[in-house]
C-alpha cells in the first residue's frame, strides 16, 4: 500500500498550513480551513506565491509513442497547467505516457492491454522521459539526484521495458524498478488512483455512470480504503487457513496418542534378564576399580621421573651460574680494553686536525720558498747574461782598436774572429732562449696549480657560505622559539595548529589531527637527541590523521598556509587507537642499550603507533659509542629483531654497512634552547672566520696568479727580443762573411754601451742580494714547517702502532666473550629444554592425577565401595564381552529392549511436540483476533472521518452555485447515493443525479471529484476532458472552482486536458496554457506553444 501522510485526516487548508507553519495552534488551523472553503471570485489571483518542491512534473518528452514520432519536451508549471488541442493532437498520449512512464500497467491507461501496443507502427521501440521536481526538505536523496529526477523508460516492440533514473546533471543513478517504486512512495504518487490521474475513458465512464456501487468503488479506490480492505481480507483468509491447520493437528494428535499408548504397553511387557545383568554390573564394578589401579601405578612411575628431573635441574642451574660468572669476567675485560682503545682513538682524533694544519702550513711555506727561488734565479740569470754581454762588448772594442792599425789580412782575420765571437754570442742567446722556454713552462704549471687551488678554495668557500646560511636560518628559528617552541618545526606550524583547532571546533575533522610528532615526544637521555633526530628524520615534522577525509581537510589547511613551492609536513593516515601496539614479540632487546621506543617518553598512543608503523622504532638500538656500536652490530650477530643502530654522533650502523652522519648537533629535540643558541652563534663566528681565511687565501692566490702571469708575459717579451737579436746576429755574420772592405767602426758608441751594461749589472747584483736573503729566510721557515709536520706524523704513527696491539687484544677479548656466551647459551638452552621437558612431565602427571581422580569418582559412582581386584582390565574386558553376547542372544527372543524404549520415547516426544505447536497456534489465533478487532475499529473510524470530510467539502462546493445536495454512504451494501437539488434547497425536494441534466450532472460530478481531491493526498492532479459534457455555464463554474482550489493549494500541481479554447481564463503567473496544434501530414514532431509568454518558473 502506498505511503499515506497524516494530513489525509485534515482538510486541505489545514494540510497547507501544516506545511507552511508547523508550530501554529489548532485555532489558526481552523481559520485556515474556513478560508479554504470560502468562495473565491474567478478573477481573483492570490498574492502568495508558494510553488511545490517535490513530486510535481517538470517536463515530459515522448518518442515513437502511440501514433506520435516525437512529442515535447513539455515544460509544466508548478500550479495550474491546461493542455489544449483538437482531438488527435496528442493530449491523451501525454497522460497515457505519464501513467506508463511512472510504472503503471497498460490496462490502467484504458488504451491497450500490452505495452507493445504503445510502440509506433514501423518503429522498434518507444521512449518516455519524465522529469520530477526534487527540492526542499522532503527531497528524495538530494545529494544523489539534485533538484530534479528524470525517469527514462524504454519500451521494446516485444513489450519489455527498462528504466533509467538520472539526476539533475544527467548522471545515471539506478536502473531498478525498486528505486522508482521508492521514489513514488516517497512523493506519494499513485498512478493507478483515479483521483491523481483521471483518464479520458475513466472520466467518460464516471460521468455517464449512474450506478451507486461504481461511485462507492471510486470513493474507496481514491481514498485507498479499498487497499486497506483487501489487506484485512487477506489476513482473515490467512487466519481461516490457520484454523484449518489447527483442526488437522488435533486429528493427528488423537492418532499419535493411540500409537504412544501401544508403545507403552510393549515397553511394560519386556521381561527383565536380572541374573545376567546383575553379574554384568558386578564385572563393570571390578573393571572400574581395575582401571583406577592401573592409573595409580602409572602415577607412581611418573613421580619418580619428576624427582630425578628436579635433581638434574639443580645441577644444570649451577653450571649456568658458573658460566654467567665467566661471561661477566670476560665482559669486564672486554670493556676495559675497549675503554683503552677509545682513549687511544680520541688521542689520534685530537692529533689529526693539528697534523692537517701543519701540512697546510708546510704547503704554504713551500710555495713561498719556490716563488722566492724563481725570483732569485731570474735575477741571477739576468746578471750572468749582462756579464757575458759586457765581456763580448769589451772584446769587440779591443778587436776594433787592433783592426784599425793592421792591414787587410789582419782585417780578414779580425772578421773571422768577429764571426766566431758572434757565433758564441748566438749560442749564448740560444741557450737563453731555451732557458726562458723552460722557465715559461714552469710558470705556466705554477699558474695551473694556483688556478686549481683557487677553484678548490672557492668550492670550499661556497660550501662554508651554504653551511653559514643554514646555521643562520637555524639560529633565527631558535631565537624565535624563545617565545614559541613550535616555531622550530617551521614558522607556519603555530598558525597551522590554530587552524586545525578552529576546524575541529567547527566539526570538519572526525578526530583532531596530531602533530608535529617532534613536539609530542620527550627524551629520557638528552645525549641521544642527535641519534633520534637522524633516525626519525622528516617524521619529526609529520602529522597524523584518523582517516582520508581528515587528511584532505588538513591538506587544504596546509595549502593555505605554506608557500606554493615550499615543502609541507608529511601526513600519516592511520586509524587512531587509545592504546600503544603490543610490540613485545617483535621488538629488539639488549640488556645495555635502549631502543628508540624505550628512549622516548610518549604520552599519546597515536604518536607512538605512527612511529612504530612508519619507522619501526621498536627495532632500532641506540648505542652512544661508535666502536661499541660496530662491535655489537658487526663483530657479532646483531641482537634479535634488530637490523640497525644509531650512535650518539648520528652515525647509522648496519650488520655490514656504516654510514657517517653529516650533522654534528641536534636541532629540534634539544632541551636547552639558550645553550643551543650560544653554540650556534659560536659556530657562525667560526664559519665567518673560516670564510675570511678562505677569502684571504683566494686573494693571495689571485695575486700570485697575476705575478706569475706577468712573469710569463715578460719572459715572452724577452724571448721575442732574443729571437730578434738572434736574427740580427745571423744577418751580421752573413754581412761579415760577404764583406770585401773594412767597415768603419764607431768605438765610442760601443764604449757607452759597455758603461750602460755595467750600471745594469750593479743594479741586478743588489737585487739578487736581497732575493738571496729572502730565500734563506724562507728556506729556514720551510725546514721548521717540515720538521713540525714530521713530528705530528710521527706521533700519529706512534698512536696507530700503539692502537694495533690493543685492537688485536680487543678482538681476542671479544672472541673470548663470544666463546663464553656461546657456552652460556648452550647450557641455558639445555636448561630450558630440560625445564620444558620437566614441565611437560609435571603437566602430564597432573593430567594423569586428574584422570585418576575422575576414574576414581566414576568408579565410586559405579561402585561406592572399593573392590580389591586381582584380574587385569584386559581379562575383565573379555568376560564383559562374553556376557553381553549372551544377554544379546537372550534378548533377541524377546525383542530389543533399547529399541523398544527408543520407539516409546520417540512416539512420546512427537506427541508432545505436535501438542505444543497446536496450543501455540491457538494462542496466535486468539491474539490475532484481538488485534484485528482493534484494527477494524480503527479502520471504521478512519472511514467515518473520510466520509464526513468528503460530505463537508461536497456540500460546500455545491453551495457555490446555490445547489444543495446529500451524500449517503452505505458501507454495508457498498453503495454511494448522491442527491442534488439545483436552486434553493427549500423550494424543491432533493433529486437523484440521474434526473439531472447532463451539465448539472457533470457539475455535481466535478464537485464530487474536488471533494475527493480535498481528502486524498497527491503532489499532482490530472484530468482528461473533464468538461466534455458540460455547457458553457457549468464549464465556467467548474473551472472557477478548480482554479479556486488550485489558488489555495500552490504546493500542488494541476494538469487539465481539454479540447476547449482556454483563452478566456484570467491572466495569472500560476496558470500555464500549453496549446498543441493539429499535426500535419508527414510531420514527425509537434511544436509546442505557450499561450502566455511568461518566463518559466525556477
Amino acid at each position: 500500500m502506498a505511503k499515506r501522510k497524516e494530513e489525509n485526516f485534515l482538510p486541505m487548508g489545514m494540510q497547507k498550513k501544516q506545511r507552511q507553519e508547523q508550530d501554529n495552534v489548532s485555532e489558526e488551523e481552523s481559520e485556515e480551513e474556513e478560508e479554504s472553503l470560502m468562495p473565491l471570485s474567478p478573477g481573483t489571483a492570490s498574492t502568495q506565491v508558494i510553488s511545490a518542491e517535490v513530486g510535481i512534473i517538470e517536463s515530459i518528452q515522448l518518442k515513437n509513442f502511440m501514433c506520435h514520432a516525437m512529442l515535447g519536451p513539455f515544460k509544466f508549471g508548478s500550479n495550474v497547467n491546461f493542455v489544449v488541442g483538437n482531438n488527435g493532437s496528442g493530449k491523451s498520449a501525454v497522460l497515457t505516457a505519464l501513467i506508463v512512464g511512472l510504472g503503471g500497467k497498460a490496462l490502467a491507461t484504458n488504451r491497450g492491454s500490452s505495452l507493445k501496443g504503445f510502440v509506433k507502427d514501423g518503429q522498434s521501440s518507444a521512449d518516455i522521459s519524465i522529469t520530477l521536481r526534487n527540492r526542499g526538505e522532503d527531497a528524495f536523496k538530494p545529494r544523489v539526484y539534485g533538484d530534479s529526477i528524470t525517469v527514462q523508460q524504454h519500451i521494446s516492440l516485444e513489450g519489455n521495458r527498462s528504466y533509467k533514473l538520472k539526476g539533475q546533471t544527467g548522471n545515471l543513478v539506478s536502473t531498478k524498478k525498486e528505486e522508482l517504486t521508492a521514489i513514488l512512495d516517497h512523493f506519494n504518487i499513485q498512478v493507478d488512483n483515479p483521483v491523481s490521474i483521471l483518464t479520458q475513458e475513466m472520466s467518460k465512464q464516471f460521468l455517464q455512470s449512474k450506478n451507486e456501487g461504481d461511485k462507492y468503488k471510486f470513493f474507496m479506490k481514491a481514498t485507498q480504503l479499498e487497499q486497506m480492505k483487501e489487506d484485512y481480507s487477506y489476513i482473515m483468509d490467512t487466519k481461516a487457513r490457520t484454523r484449518d491447520q489447527i483442526e488437522q493437528g488435533e486429528e493427528r494428535l488423537l492418532e499419535l496418542r493411540r500409537q504412544c499408548l501401544e508403545k507403552e504397553e510393549r515397553f511394560q511387557s519386556i521381561a527383565d534378564l536380572s541374573v545376567m545383568k546383575k553379574k554384568l554390573e558386578d564385572l563393570k564394578h571390578e573393571m572400574a576399580w581395575a582401571l583406577v589401579g592401573e592409573y595409580e601405578k602409572e602415577i607412581q612411575e611418573m613421580r619418580n621421573q619428576v624427582s630425578a628431573g628436579e635433581d638434574r635441574t639443580v645441577r644444570l642451574m649451577q653450571k649456568v651460574e658458573d658460566w654467567r660468572a665467566r661471561v661477566g669476567v670476560a665482559d669486564r675485560k672486554f670493556k676495559a680494553i675497549q675503554d683503552n682503545l677509545e682513549k687511544i682513538s680520541e688521542e689520534a682524533i685530537e692529533l689529526e686536525p693539528k697534523c692537517i694544519q701543519a701540512k697546510e702550513d708546510l704547503i704554504h711555506k713551500k710555495k713561498a720558498y719556490n716563488d722566492a727561488e724563481v725570483l732569485y734565479i731570474r735575477c741571477r740569470n739576468e746578471f750572468r747574461g749582462l756579464e757575458k754581454d759586457g765581456e763580448q762588448l769589451r772584446n769587440r772594442i779591443e778587436e776594433l782598436k787592433r783592426s784599425a792599425n793592421q792591414s787587410l789580412e789582419p782585417a780578414r782575420q779580425e772578421r773571422q774572429k768577429k764571426i766566431a765571437s758572434l757565433n758564441e754570442k748566438l749560442k749564448s742567446y740560444e741557450d737563453q732562449e731555451d732557458f726562458l722556454g723552460q722557465e715559461m713552462e714552469r710558470f705556466r704549471q705554477t699558474i695551473e696549480k694556483d688556478k686549481e687551488e683557487r677553484s678548490r678554495i672557492k668550492q670550499e668557500e661556497s660550501d662554508v657560505v651554504q653551511t653559514l646560511n643554514t646555521k643562520r636560518r637555524h639560529l633565527h628559528q631558535l631565537k624565535e622559539t624563545r617565545t614559541n617552541r613550535l616555531k622550530q618545526f617551521g614558522s607556519q606550524v603555530p598558525a597551522l595548529l590554530e587552524a586545525i583547532e578552529d576546524a575541529y571546533r567547527k566539526g570538519q575533522f572526525t578526530r583532531k589531527p596530531v602533530g608535529p610528532l617532534g613536539a609530542c615526544i620527550r627524551l629520557r637521555d638528552p645525549e641521544l637527541a642527535l641519534a633520534i633526530e637522524c633516525c626519525l628524520k622528516g617524521l619529526i615534522f609529520a602529522f597524523c590523521c584518523h582517516n582520508y577525509k581528515d587528511e584532505r581537510v588538513l591538506q587544504g589547511l596546509m595549502k593555505k598556509l605554506y608557500p606554493p613551492n615550499a615543502s609541507r609536513p608529511q601526513i600519516i593516515v592511520s586509524e587512531f587507537r587509545n592504546e600503544v601496539y603490543d610490540v613485545s614479540r617483535r621488538a629488539a632487546y639488549h640488556p645495555e642499550f635502549p631502543t628508540v621506543l624505550t628512549a622516548l617518553e610518549i604520552d599519546n598512543a597515536v604518536v607512538a603507533n605512527s612511529l612504530i608503523d612508519m619507522r619501526r622504532i621498536e627495532t632500532v638500538l641506540l648505542i652512544k659509542s661508535s666502536p661499541l656500536a660496530r662491535a655489537v652490530m658487526q663483530l657479532q650477530k646483531p641482537p634479535k629483531n634488530c637490523n640497525e643502530a644509531f650512535t650518539a654522533e648520528g652515525d647509522q650502523v648496519f650488520e655490514r654497512r656504516y654510514y657517517s652522519s653529516e650533522r654534528t648537533r641536534p636541532r629540534y629535540l634539544t632541551g636547552d634552547v639558550e645553550k643551543e643558541i650560544s653554540h650556534l652563534e659560536k659556530e657562525v663566528e667560526n664559519k665567518v672566520a673560516q670564510l675570511n681565511v678562505f677569502q684571504q687565501h683566494v686573494s693571495s692566490l689571485e695575486s700570485d696568479l697575476r705575478k706569475n702571469q706577468e712573469l710569463v708575459s715578460n719572459h715572452h717579451r724577452h724571448l721575442k727580443e732574443l729571437k730578434i737579436k738572434i736574427k740580427k746576429i745571423l744577418l751580421e755574420i752573413k754581412d761579415l762573411e760577404n764583406e770585401e772592405e773594412n767597415q768603419s767602426v764607431d768605438i765610442s758608441t760601443l764604449e757607452e754601451e759597455d758603461e750602460e751594461i755595467k750600471k745594469q749589472m750593479k743594479k741586478v747584483e743588489e737585487e739578487m742580494k736581497v732575493r738571496k736573503e729572502e730565500l734563506d729566510s724562507l728556506r729556514k721557515q720551510r725546514s721548521e714547517a717540515e720538521q713540525t709536520y714530521e713530528e705530528f706524523k710521527l706521533k700519529i704513527h706512534q698512536v696507530s702502532e700503539l692502537a694495533e696491539p690493543v685492537k688485536e687484544e680487543l678482538n681476542q677479548a671479544y672472541a673470548e666473550v663470544d666463546t663464553q656466551k656461546r657456552s652460556l647459551r648452550h647450557y641455558e638452552e639445555k636448561l630450558r629444554q630440560h625445564t620444558d621437558t620437566l614441565t611437560a612431565k609435571k603437566d602430564e602427571l597432573s593430567q594423569t592425577e586428574k584422570e585418576h581422580q575422575e576414574k576414581s569418582a566414576l568408579a565410586r559412582k559405579i561402585c561406592p565401595e572399593r573392590i580389591e581386584v586381582k584380574k587385569s582390565p584386559s581379562v575383565l574386558d573379555r568376560e564383559i564381552t562374553r556376557l553381553r553376547q549372551k544377554i544379546q542372544s537372550e534378548s533377541n527372543s524377546h525383542g530389543d529392549r533399547e529399541e523398544i524404549i527408543r520407539q516409546y520415547k520417540e512416539a512420546k516426544e512427537t506427541y508432545q511436540d505436535l501438542d505444543g505447536k497446536v496450543k501455540s497456534l491457538k494462542r496466535f489465533i486468539k491474539l490475532l483476533d484481538e488485534i484485528m478487532t482493534q484494527r477494524y475499529k480503527t479502520y471504521q473510524q478512519f472511514r467515518r472521518c473520510l466520509t464526513l470530510r468528503c460530505k463537508l467539502y461536497f456540500d460546500n462546493l455545491l453551495s457555490q452555485r446555490a445547489y444543495s445536495g446529500k451524500m449517503l454512504f452505505d458501507h454495508k451494501n457498498e453503495t454511494l447515493a448522491i442527491t442534488v437539488q439545483p436552486g434553493e434547497g427549500s423550494q424543491a425536494a432533493f433529486s437523484d443525479m440521474r434526473s439531472l441534466s447532463g451539465g448539472e450532472r457533470s457539475f455535481s460530478t466535478v464537485c464530487f471529484i474536488l471533494s475527493l481531491w480535498s481528502i486524498a493526498e497527491s503532489p499532482f492532479r490530472c484530468l482528461d476532458e473533464f468538461d466534455v459534457y458540460m455547457d458553457m455555464v457549468n464549464r465556467r463554474i467548474a473551472m472557477d472552482m478548480i482554479l479556486k482550489m488550485a489558488d489555495s493549494q500552490h504546493y500542488r500541481q494541476f494538469i487539465l486536458l481539454t479540447p476547449q479554447n482556454m483563452s478566456s481564463l484570467p491572466p495569472s503567473r500560476l496558470i500555464r496554457i500549453l496549446r498543441m496544434p493539429d499535426p500535419e501530414r508527414g510531420q514527425r514532431a509537434l511544436t509546442f506553444q505557450q499561450a502566455n509568454k511568461e518566463q518559466e518558473e525556477d
